[in-house]
């Protein structure tokens, strides 16, 4: 990794996402390049990656094995059509995916992004519906600070106000939204799953009954919600969620962009809850975040369906992307999951857990700490806000980790950690050591 230092370019130009662009660009913090667990920053310092990156490199930064499959396939195939076109790595890339995913969802659909991945998961449910005789199914149940991405299907599914307000007049119809699941005063600094809390899931019985079974499409949930602050699922509440849309005939979507590819310790979190939706949406870890590259698993019913609906010759499901199975982004994901294997890293997650829950909950009784809450190797730490000023505290913890050399996330005032599959129990210890003097010293 090279650590030498770099100029700052013009930031002008560039309009961030997520990012306060005024507050960035007067101290604005650059990342220059990355290997394993560290990135280098543009005046060349090394940082500890507790995030993955954003949730995404399982496999820690610059994986030789996958820049150089990238490299070869962009000077052999750099881009193909995808449409009424194929190449040999997105039939290979979509075996291999199907081949980790829960069994009969062997169907695969491969967008760019998690955001795309939930429109496109929305959309097969509606023409599964449709393909049946049962267009009427058009409302979609997500749940409230669930985080669905940034089309306006995911938005309209998800429940995190701040991103819907500016945008809500316009947000898909026929949508509604299950309670969330995270109680602290009744499971805080759960460890794991917490007890309580199943219950919850029966109140998609009291919404069924408002808006009749026959008219709901899907329901959509991350199985473990991670933007909006690491919400633990309570025990039996994704089985009871799965048990009342099998009782009325409605689809079950995960939403695994975050949990897919061994951060609860499996290939997904429906293998580690041992609970089967019928579609599954995936992006992030995919490959390794090398190339941008999302996917739908998709229940073979549920795909045969649709498919053997339309009148021959007929193009079945009029959605996709210039995009989908990008010849470099194949490449990369064939390279990745030939890693996940080869290095065991599902099964090295799930052996980690116990080390990592350890450690993040060591940080219990550091000033400001609300809360604590872990799974695999995925955990958050809620801060207290500032009063009159939420989220100032969680950012002041971000800069100070950064500075201390360790990378967090933060949501407001939650400091989420998901580190690339490959970390160490010494770098554990250090991330967590870390945060505790960083809360020490925080106002």
């Amino acid at each position: 990794m090279d650590a030498a230092k770099t100029v700052i370019p013009d930031l002008d130009a560039l309009w961030m996402p997520f990012t306060a662009n005024r507050q960035y660009k007067a101290a604005p913090r650059l990342l220059a390049s990355a290997s394993g667990m560290y990135y280098s920053t543009h005046d060349g310092r090394k940082v500890l990656d507790a995030c993955a990156g954003l949730w995404c490199v399982a496999a820690g930064h610059c994986r030789t094995e996958i820049t150089e499959a990238v490299a070869r396939q962009v000077q052999t195939l750099d881009y193909a059509p995808p449409f009424q076109m194929g190449h040999p790595l997105a039939f290979e890339a979509a075996t291999k995916v199907a081949g980790i995913m829960p069994a009969g969802l062997d169907r695969i659909f491969f967008t760019n992004s998690g955001s795309e991945s939930v429109d496109t998961a929305l959309k097969i449910a509606l023409a599964y519906h449709r393909a049946r005789g049962e267009g009427q199914r058009t409302r979609i149940i997500g749940r409230e600070r669930g985080y669905h991405g940034v089309g306006f299907g995911g938005m309209a599914v998800g429940g995190i106000g701040p991103n819907r307000k500016m945008f809500s007049a316009n947000l898909m119809p026929g949508t509604d939204h299950l309670p969330a699941t995270l109680n602290i005063a009744e499971a805080g600094f759960s460890k794991g799953q917490p007890q309580w809390g199943a219950h919850l899931a029966d109140d998609l019985e009291r919404i069924l009954a408002l808006h009749d079974p026959s008219n709901v499409a899907a329901v959509i949930v991350e199985p473990l919600a991670g933007s909006a602050g690491v919400l633990v699922p309570p025990v039996g509440y994704l089985e009871r969620l799965r048990e009342i849309t099998s009782k009325y005939g409605i689809l079950l979507i995960f939403d695994e962009v975050i949990t897919a590819f061994g951060r609860l310790g499996a290939a997904t979190a429906a293998e580690r809850f041992q609970v089967t939706p019928d579609l599954i949406t995936m992006a992030k870890a995919i490959n390794n975040a090398a190339v941008p590259m999302g996917a739908v698993a998709v229940k073979r019913e549920v795909h045969d369906a649709v498919v053997n609906a339309a009148a021959a010759g007929a193009i079945e499901l009029p959605h996709g992307y210039t995009y989908s199975a990008h010849p470099l982004a194949c490449a990369a994901a064939i390279a990745a999951l030939d890693i996940y294997a080869r290095e065991n890293l599902f099964g090295r997650a799930a052996a980690l857990a116990p080390a990592f829950e350890a450690a993040v909950h060591g940080v219990r009784g550091a000033p400001h700490v609300k809360d604590i809450r872990n799974l695999g190797m995925v955990a958050g730490i809620e801060l207290e806000p500032r009063a009159g000023q939420p989220g100032a505290r969680g950012y002041e913890a971000f800069l100070k980790c950064l500075e201390r050399g360790v990378l967090v996330r933060y949501t407001g005032d939650i400091l989420a950690f998901s580190p690339p599959l490959i970390i160490d129990e010494a770098q554990i210890g250090e991330i967590f050591d870390t945060v505790r003097k960083v809360l020490q010293e925080l106002p």
